[in-house]
């Protein structure tokens, strides 16, 4: 069985972005409890390359991150899931997780906003229709908010299926650019509009699916909806079904929004044991 990369980079950990604080105090010693499956590889995120980042945002984002404290670990950010997202796709790791030091899905053409610096899986899809072919993707995002600035970058692109979970509710013309709202919905509900993403994915046929994950849902945190552990873990099993089926496994999970530290630890470990099961 190919490996599950984990990226991470020691930056992650330090008090230097404002959402993450101390959320990653754990690690990376709380990678212990992995090292029992043999398909584990912890992999250090290299920089994102500027160049890059150019072909996505435009330069006046680019002085504005470079100009903000907060922002200082975007470039190992992104680049870990650019490096993740090319390994998956090209077939040396069977599927990843991508921990942060600063989020991607507020990050648009011109403004970065949300504690968020670079749009990592944009840039991730960029770089892979830059090496190999104009490849499809779909996008669910179940962080407690909505990914705007990812949806402004794709809003156009007709091989790329974005389903939000957030606030709000919106499905464009084509079928591809969907938001569904968590507003009333129960823990069991909420769940299957993750089920819902994976039948229009099953539809669309990406040749990689994205799984932008933010435990600021869970009940506690920042953006507490009522989720536990629980729900992060049957959605896990529920992408990477989605991913066995339609895209010869090819899955990367990124994390986004969220602060407490044992909810940060419990909840991506709990999520990268699923992804390394068979």
């Amino acid at each position: 069985m190919k490996p599950t990369g984990v990226f991470y980079h020691i930056s992650f950990s330090r008090r230097s972005y404002l959402t993450v604080g101390t959320r990653l105090k754990d690690f990376p010693e709380a990678f212990e409890e992995l090292k029992s499956f043999e398909n584990f590889k912890l992999i250090e995120c290299p920089e994102v390359d500027e160049e890059l980042i150019l072909k996505v945002h435009e330069p006046e984002l680019l002085e504005g991150v470079k100009a903000d404290p907060l922002c200082s670990t975007a470039w190992h950010s992104a680049g870990g899931v650019v490096k993740a997202t090319e390994m998956v796709y090209e077939g040396e790791l069977r599927n990843a997780f991508c921990y942060i030091g600063a989020g991607g899905h507020h990050s648009g053409r011109r403004i970065f906003w949300g504690y968020c610096c670079f749009n990592d899986v944009v840039l991730a899809i960029t770089n892979i229709r830059e090496k190999h072919s104009d490849a499809k993707f779909a996008i669910v995002d179940t962080d407690a908010h909505h990914g705007d600035g990812t949806r402004e970058l794709v809003k156009d692109d007709g091989k790329v299926l974005h389903y939000c979970i957030c606030a709000s509710d919106f499905e464009s013309p084509d079928g591809l650019k969907i938001d569904r709202s968590y507003i009333g919905l129960s823990r069991r509900e909420y769940v299957d509009l993750v089920r819902e993403f994976a039948e229009r994915a099953e539809e669309f046929s990406p040749d990689l699916i994205f799984w932008y994950f933010g435990h600021d849902t869970h009940v506690g945190d920042y953006g507490d909806i009522g989720l536990t552990v629980n729900e992060y873990v049957e959605i896990a099993k529920i992408v990477k079904e989605a991913a066995k089926k339609i895209c010869d496994e090819k899955l990367v999970v990124v994390l986004g929004g969220g602060s407490v530290p044992y909810i940060a630890k419990i909840s991506t470990l709990s999520i990268i044991k699923e992804l390394l099961k068979p």
